[in-house]
């Protein structure tokens, strides 16, 4: 927390610097604080250059990202941005294709990140009366002091053409295990061990989530691969990567049109299927939360802000007197739009003003400020509280990382709610 006090302050004292500027480091201002005289060009940019990395260390980055155009940002991720960002505005639900499995992982991490599995690393392999998929999914970005909490992975599926519109008794036998309702296929994640097998041998692996789906419908599964992905960041267990494998109930090997049919459908390889174009917005995705120990989860962050917009604003100040002032920081005047999803940018805010003798309640003051106070009032060595941040909220990113992963981010102490004299 006190890192993030600092690179606040670094961004207040960067706002005083460049003489008022109402965004992050505008052009203008880099032209104003050039040739102010206050600094050389080579000072004043490496000013800048220190302050961006400080901004971009509160981040957790080592460097800038710089994505190419080609990178894509899952619209799942869009989705849960939105609902965790949502200001107390109860019409923005959670997305249709979250499960209440995601919530709860959620609610108990301050990061989520996003994953497209390696495509030069996967493997088709046809056994009798199913199809399988094997895939990696490279973790390595993620930081060590992360503590992974939950983990999904989400596959995609077309309505298979001619299918039937299942009924409620066949929803209601669609959990039984035996696998022979008509217009239904079962799909296994598997964890693989070594290396994968190969020439229609069954592979090592350990299965790890299953479902049976009907084929009439169209939408994205969620599967809990959470024990194997906590193993492998935390160094208990090797990557080497999921298992999909899809089983046809009732189709032999003399029904091999009705199994290409079943398995194409099912978004796990951009060979299985057709439509080109939809393959960057439809292939899997592994979905990961995880906390790095440092402040509160992101809906704990959504229920706190929501708190804080019900408090009632404070009137009848003085114009000179201790407030908050608005500060819009726009990440479009570094170039940061290029990596950050959203926002394009936030309100920080920041406080000033005077904490003039007597201390009135609206300065919202503590018993040591108004101590203070009184003594400066007869010893001008003593100085007069400080108007600072009393509250502060976090905000939430939707950002690409150096690696082109997508991540949702909540970060502590970036809004001041509330001033006071201290």
């Amino acid at each position: 927390m006190v890192a993030v006090v600092r690179c606040l302050m670094v961004l207040l004292i960067a706002q005083v610097l460049l003489e008022g500027a109402t965004g992050l480091i505008p052009e203008v201002g880099r032209r104003k604080y050039s040739e102010s005289g206050k600094q050389s060009p080579e000072q004043s940019e490496s000013f800048l250059n220190e302050f961006e990395l400080r901004l971009l260390n509160m981040f957790g980055l080592r460097r800038r990202p710089t994505p190419s155009k080609q990178a894509v940002v899952p619209q799942y991720m869009v989705d849960l941005y939105r609902m965790h960002s949502a200001n107390g505005d109860h019409s923005t639900k959670r997305p249709k294709s979250m499960g209440k499995h995601a919530e709860r992982a959620a609610s108990k991490a301050n990061t989520i990140r996003s994953f497209h599995h390696e495509e030069s690393m996967e493997a088709l392999a046809s056994l009798k009366g199913k199809t399988t998929q094997q895939f990696y999914f490279n973790l390595t970005s993620i930081p060590d002091e992360e503590l992974i909490t939950s983990a999904e992975l989400r596959i995609y599926r077309d309505q298979v053409m001619g299918a039937a519109t299942p009924t409620r008794s066949s929803r209601n036998s669609s959990t039984s295990d035996s696998g022979n309702v008509g217009g239904f296929h079962r799909i296994n994640i598997y964890e693989l061990f070594g290396v994968p097998a190969s020439h229609g041998r069954e592979p090592l692996a350990r299965l790890l989530d299953t479902r049976l789906v009907h084929d009439s419908l169209s939408r994205w599964e969620s599967f809990d691969v959470s024990p194997a992905v906590s193993q492998w960041t935390s160094g208990k267990g090797h990557n080497h990567g999921f298992m999909v494998e899809l089983l046809h109930p009732g189709e032999g090997e003399g029904n091999e049109e009705h199994t290409q049919r079943r398995s194409r459908h099912v978004r796990v390889s951009r060979s299985l299927h057709q439509d080109q174009d939809s393959w960057p917005q439809a292939r899997p995705l592994l979905v990961t939360y995880s906390h790095d120990g440092r402040g509160d989860s992101i809906l704990h962050t959504r229920e706190k802000r929501q708190a804080a917009l019900r408090k009632q604003r404070r009137k009848h100040q003085h114009k000179a007197s201790c407030k908050r002032h608005a500060l819009y920081v726009d990440f479009s005047d570094v170039g940061w739009n290029e990596w950050i999803v959203a926002p394009p940018g936030y309100h920080a805010f920041y406080c000033h003003g005077e904490c003039p003798f007597p201390l009135t309640d609206h300065l919202n003051s503590t018993n040591h400020a108004i101590v203070q106070t009184l003594v400066n009032s007869v010893n001008s060595n003593i100085p007069k509280a400080c108007c600072v941040p009393t509250d502060l909220s976090p905000i939430s990113l939707l950002y690409l990382d150096e690696y082109e992963k997508v991540i949702l981010k909540n970060y502590q102490d970036m809004v001041v709610e509330g001033c006071g004299c201290r």
